[in-house]
């Protein structure tokens, strides 16, 4: 299948479930899933910076467009489009799987651990800019770690369950020929 229609297949059923299913999802008001942002986390190695940057504008606003809350997502998935270029040079092992892989996954980023500690930093990141963005303060500093730190621990649940149900067939590339 085409990259352009694969990752607009995805872009449109992350927005779907995330807004008619997780949304519905509140546990005490203190606990919110995120998983949409993985289209973020699952764009290719080899996309630049500012492609990055747009696609994770029209991302947030798409979100932030079914909500009441203008800018919150918008924010949120632009700092982690920001930061993940960053993360992937710190983290991938020095063979440059970057080159090998098209994209992010357990096989690209050297196994299990280097990959989980990829989505579990960039999970946190999300979630406490937004809950602070939705908070504008840092008022009672329990209430906001706990709800970060509560709603990343759902949220890098369903991203597993994701990976898991929705295996990524990724192809070693060679530069023979």
């Amino acid at each position: 299948m085409n990259s352009l229609v694969k990752n607009i297949i995805r872009f449109a059923l992350f927005i779907l479930v995330q807004v008619f299913v997780l949304d519905k999802i509140h546990l005490h008001q203190m606990v919110t899933p995120y998983v949409y942002f993985l289209f973020l986390i699952w764009l290719p190695f080899r996309m630049g910076r500012i492609q990055q940057l747009l696609i994770a504008l029209v991302l947030g606003l798409t979100l932030d467009s079914f909500r009441h809350h203008p800018g919150f997502h918008t924010a949120a998935c632009v700092l982690l489009a920001y930061i993940r270029p960053f993360l992937i040079n710190l983290l991938i092992p020095q063979e440059g799987a970057d080159n090998n892989y098209e994209e992010p996954s357990f096989k690209s980023m050297g196994g299990v651990l280097p990959y989980m500690i990829f989505i579990g930093v960039l999970t946190f990141i999300h979630h406490g800019w937004l809950f602070l963005l939705e908070a504008w303060q840092f008022g009672n500093i329990w209430y906001f770690l706990v709800k970060t730190l509560l709603s990343t621990a759902l949220s890098l649940l369903l991203i597993i369950i994701t990976e898991l149900l929705f295996v990524r067939q990724q192809k070693f590339r060679t530069n023979t020929v």
